[in-house]
Order: structure tokens, then sequence, then C-alpha cells
């Protein structure tokens, strides 16, 4: 198991208590994307409209940051809009006195709109505040704490007219109202005792950035494990290029009341199909007692990739189903078996125009030459065995 560290940072008249002192920029990921420009923050961002042309960034999403190191910056780009949602997942240390999620002007911590910070002291309560200039205004205190020690959460913050709202593990939390103009954030920075899996943007007012999967507010998440430690990755593919991707729509069918994870097994369309620099990501949880699990991306009733963790056998096999019949296995891997039982992962499959390179955790594991050539017809996408999903992107 990792070793976290977290660095304190007590200010002058800060009463909130927590900084992002030797916070790093992030990128998601560790990867570029292709037409990069320098954003006003001096830190890579994708090409597209600018902050102004609201509709047009939001149907651009904002690839996700998987598995940032903490104390972790990253820029929002664009700044925060009206609708726009951030999704903030990953898991409270066991030892665990407080952290913070910061919207905030730029990399320093001089101007922090909103202030988000469990704290277990106490009970348990979260403290909301605003930063101006390096002073902090008058604390908002919710007595009630929605984190566990140990466990895993999910914070979800949207961004409305008047105010944030906060909800955690899929539950209301607090609504606070701005401060300051919202449209003067441009970066997020978490700090504290946490390790985080992803973030994520999407739009809650246009129909490519809908929610990849959907949860009733009144039910928490559940895990059967508490989550465990995973050491940063370093970049996944080096200089391969990566168009943006966009949250999978669930239907409203597939959302089975009750449950806090999507029904297995999953399918969802691949709009488009694949073609060279289209990307696919998919997170999850593998369940303690997994035996296996795949991911599949289909063409009609063939199986043009096949990813299937097998525990038992402690391999990898990838292959390609044609009519019924399966091709050679291809096992050889350049490392260890880099998925885990009861721990979660993050599979990033990008597509070349003769190959498939795939990363796990952040890190290259292998290439899959494509077995069928006709790209734009591989437009589906199944997971099934044993993994609880958190997370698609397309």
């Amino acid at each position: 198991m990792m070793s976290l560290h977290f660095e304190p940072v007590q200010t002058p008249g800060d009463q909130s208590g927590w900084s992002p002192a030797g916070a790093r920029r992030g990128r998601s990921l560790g990867l570029s994307f292709p037409e990069q420009r320098t954003s006003r923050l001096g830190v890579n961002s994708s090409s597209g409209p600018s902050a102004g042309e609201n509709m047009m960034a939001f149907q651009r999403p904002q690839p996700p940051f998987l598995y940032p190191a903490v104390p972790f910056t990253g820029e929002i780009q664009g700044g925060l809009e009206d609708g726009l949602q951030i999704t903030v997942n990953g898991c409270v240390h066991p030892s665990a006195s407080r952290f913070a999620v910061n919207l905030q002007s730029g990399f320093s911590e001089n101007d922090i709109a909103f202030h988000f910070n469990p704290r277990f002291q106490e009970g348990g309560y979260v403290v909301c505040n605003t930063k101006q200039k390096g002073n902090w205004g008058v604390e908002e205190r919710k007595m009630h704490m929605p984190f566990q020690k140990g466990a895993p959460f999910e914070l979800c913050i949207l961004v409305q007219s008047s105010h944030f709202q906060v909800t955690v593990n899929g539950s209301f939390f607090v609504q606070y109202a701005h401060r300051v103009p919202f449209s003067s954030v441009n970066a997020i920075s978490v700090a504290g005792c946490v390790q985080l899996f992803y973030i994520t943007f999407k739009s809650t007012r246009v129909a490519l950035c809908q929610p990849a999967f959907t949860r009733p507010s009144s039910q928490p998440v559940r895990s059967p494990h508490k989550c465990k430690g995973r050491k940063a990755r370093p970049p996944g593919f080096g200089s391969a290029n990566f168009a943006p991707v966009t949250p999978v729509v669930m239907p409203t069918a597939q959302s089975v009341p009750g449950q806090m994870f999507p029904p297995m097994p999953f399918f969802t369309s691949i709009p488009g199909g694949l073609y060279p620099s289209k990307s696919i990501i998919v997170t999850g949880t593998v369940l303690p007692s997994a035996q296996q699990f795949h991911i599949n991306l289909r063409s009609g009733s063939d199986i043009a990739f096949h990813l299937n963790p097998r525990f038992n056998e402690n391999a990898v096999v990838r292959n390609t189903q044609i009519k019924g019949s399966w091709g050679s296995e291809e096992r050889r891997l350049p490392r260890q078996m880099p998925f885990h039982r009861g721990q979660s992962v993050a599979v990033w499959i990008m597509c070349e125009s003769h190959c498939l390179k795939v990363a796990v955790d952040g890190q290259h594991l292998f290439e899959y030459n494509h077995r069928l050539k006709n790209l734009p017809a591989i437009n589906n996408l199944e997971v099934a065995g044993d993994i609880q999903l958190t997370h698609v992107q397309i």
C-alpha cells in the first residue's frame, strides 16, 4: 500500500486552515492532446472555443484528470460556466484529519472562490469559505460529515447562477452562495488526506455531456471494500496525441432504482465508430473475489478487440472474434499484471491507424494490431465480468 504524504499549511489569518502548498499543475493522465495552445494559466489546454463561446465549450468537454497526485492543481479550461458540473472521485485516507477542494483563480492561493474543507475533528464537520486577495471571509460550517475515513467518495460541484450546489455520494449536501463572480475561477486544487482517482467536467445543459451513470440522489455510494493506495504513474503514451473525449450517455432505462453502479454487462454505442486519435476511458473497481472481466470493442456480432484480465491465470488476454471464431490469443506483457483484485483501475484505449494502444493507470501496457480493418464499423463498447464501473468516456 502506498504511503501518502500530505502538506497542511497554516497561513496567517487562515481560519479554514488548508492550502494546496507545493501543488503541481495538472494534466489529463499525463498525455498531450492535439492542437494544443498555451492558456492564460501558462499550461497546455485543448484548442477550441474561448471562455465566451459557452455552448461550443460545452460541446468539446475538458478531458478528465486521471489519478492526479495530491496536492494537485489543474486548469479548468475556459473557466466556470453556469451549468458546469465538476466531479471529484477519490478515497479518504484512513488516518485523515481533513482535506480541501478549492475552485480558485490561477495557481496561487490568494483568490479562492469556493473552499470546501471537510474536517474529521470534533465529530466531523465541513467548512466552506472564500478567500480574496489572501484574506479569508466568514466561515460557513455544516455540522455533518458525509465522508468516511478509508472510504471512497464522489463529490459533485454544480455551478449555478447564484450559488455552488454540492452533492456527496449522490445526496445533496450544501449550497454556497457566490461571494465573488464565478467567472474568475479557472483552476481546481485538491490538498490533504485523500487519494484521487479522477476529476471530470461536464455540462448539465447539453445532451453530449450528460453523466456517464445516473444515480438516484437519495442513495449513497456503497463499496464492498476499502480502497487501497496506488502509486502515481508516469505518462502513458509518450508523444502520442489524443482527441478530447466525451462522457457516455447512460439511457434512463439502464438506471436501476437503489443501485449505485450501472448494471452489468454494460453496453453503449461509440458514435462514429473508431478512427485514428479516438480514445476510450473505462474506470472501475475490480471486485475483491474477481476471476475475470472483459472490455470488448464490437462490430456487429464480431468482437474487434477483446481485453480480458484473468486473475486465476495472472494474465491479460487479447483477441479478436470474427464470425463466431476466436483468433490467436496475445498474452505477452512488458511488466507485471497491472490489474489487482479489490483495487480501482483506469483503462485508456487509443486508436491509431494500424493498432490500438492501451494504458492502465496512466502507464502504457501494449499495442494491439487491428484485425478488423473497417474502423468506423467498430461502434459498440461492452464491459462485463467482475468489475464495478465508475466512469466511462468515449
